[in-house]
């Protein structure tokens, strides 16, 4: 599984921005999609995940604001930010789990910057 993200940029608080993450590969295991994210000197942390019936888990900092979607015949997951605060500045990264093995993938992050 691949996954490539995309649609991280420079944005102002209170601003909006929306990530992409296309999954290529073995796309019919995988069962849970989700974002995480890692500002700089901290440790990597769920933002939201969602299983491909799309049941949804956010962390309580995104509640509200945030917004997982997800596209099982294009194999996309979305992630759209709303509200951005400056500690949402971060790499964020998209993650696959496989539905059996539980494997899970990463791909490469992007960048999230919220400007004060």
């Amino acid at each position: 599984v691949q996954l490539q993200a995309s649609g991280g940029g420079l944005v102002q608080a209170g601003g909006s921005l929306r990530l992409s993450c296309a999954a290529s590969g073995s796309t019919f295991s995988i069962n849970v999609m989700g974002w995480y994210r890692q500002a700089p000197g901290k440790q990597r942390e769920l933002v939201a995940r969602i299983t491909k019936g799309g049941s949804t888990n956010y962390a309580d900092s995104v509640k509200g604001r945030f917004t997982i979607s997800r596209d099982n015949a294009q194999n996309t997951v979305y992630l759209q930010m709303s509200s951005l605060k400056p500690e949402d500045t971060a790499v964020y990264y998209c993650n696959a789990v496989q539905e059996r093995s539980f494997v899970g993938y990463w791909g490469r992050g992007t960048l999230v910057t919220v400007s004060s």
